[in-house]
């Protein structure tokens, strides 16, 4: 499991740094970044998932991460990555044959991607008003943060679909 972690984060760290659109003041769209913490979690369930995403997110703050305090810091990082790890509840659903099989998948990319969302809400509104100028703060991170995750959340689950069956069968 150890060895599997480390590949995995490294993985995500790779795929972070392809991005195909980056927002102004952080986030991105990248080339699946979160899939191979994901798939982590659906192999190994939520404990094992939520510190393979925190390392994941450490790694990220490490490696050039913006961040203004560290209370901010440690929501938008460790906190907000480490909750992909939720994935992990619906590991037993992901590993069906039927169609429930998929909406585990997507229902664990849906958790881990949603809390994410709201960590990085909850930093804009609390760290980054100012840039809402007028507009008011939670609809200005509501939209912001919107614009990166919703494409990543996509990304992820259709990607995770397609993968997972020919996956699920390698014996942990």
């Amino acid at each position: 499991m150890l060895v599997e972690a480390g590949i995995m984060i490294a993985l995500a760290i790779i795929l972070d740094r392809i991005k195909i659109y980056e927002a102004p003041q952080g986030g991105s769209v990248t080339a699946g970044s979160m899939i191979p913490i994901f798939l982590f979690a659906f192999r190994w369930g939520l404990g094992p998932g939520i510190i393979a995403g925190a390392l994941f997110g450490l790694l990220q703050l490490m490696l050039g991460g913006w961040f203004f305090s560290p209370a901010q810091a440690i929501l938008e990082y460790p906190v907000a990555f480490g909750f992909l790890g939720l994935a992990g509840i619906f590991s037993n659903y992901a590993y069906r044959e039927d169609k429930s099989g998929i909406i585990g998948i997507v229902a664990g990319v849906f958790s881990g991607v949603a809390i994410r969302f709201i960590c990085h809400l909850l930093a804009g509104v609390i760290f980054f008003s100012e840039y809402a100028g007028s507009q008011n703060p939670w609809i200005y991170s509501l939209l912001y943060q919107a614009s990166y995750l919703v494409p990543e959340f996509i990304i992820s689950a259709v990607i995770l679909a397609l993968i997972w069956k020919p996956l699920s069968k390698i014996p942990r």
